[in-house]
């Protein structure tokens, strides 16, 4: 009868532990569900920064004419002012494009002599980056040399780049 007796008192106190462990689990869960509740779900918003307008310039067609570009995919340009100290400012168009002979109206009676030279120019930029419309630019290096000339011939502006 002992036996039996003591093995009812293991059975007992085997469910007050099982019992004790399932309250303690429960209000764990309790707490984890209370906790998640009470926080609000974070949001992850990615954002980019503006991105500052660079310009680059491709020469095409022999040098009469050079497109200007942002280097940054994401910027769309929608016009160019391009001013040349004494000068008269140039406007461009959204296709960037800007000809030697409207630089050679701006240079005026500068230096003439055969090989390349530079002229500061300050452009003026509005462009579309992400939806919105900014504008910028900055000061640039105009590159460009004098071709022909001679005894009867005149002489041509030839464009060859563009440099920050």
């Amino acid at each position: 009868m002992t036996d039996e007796k003591t093995r009812r008192r293991w059975i007992n106190f085997g469910e007050v532990i099982a019992l004790a462990a399932l309250v303690v689990s429960g209000f764990g869960v309790w707490i984890a569900w209370k906790s998640n509740s009470e926080d609000k779900p974070t949001r992850v918003v990615e954002q980019r920064l503006a991105i500052p307008l660079t310009l680059r310039g491709t020469v095409r067609n022999e040098g009469r004419e050079l497109v200007i570009a942002p280097v940054e995919a994401s910027h769309a340009l929608e016009s160019l002012t391009l001013t040349i100290k004494g000068g008269s400012p140039i406007e461009i168009g959204s296709d960037g494009l800007l000809e030697a002979s409207a630089v050679e109206g701006a240079i005026g009676d500068r230096d003439e002599s055969k090989g390349t030279h530079q002229v500061p120019v300050r452009i003026n930029a509005s462009y579309v980056e992400m939806g919105k419309d900014r504008r910028g630019g900055g000061s640039y290096l105009l590159r460009y040399r004098w071709e022909g000339g001679g005894l009867f011939g005149g002489h041509a502006l030839k464009l060859t780049a563009l440099s920050r």
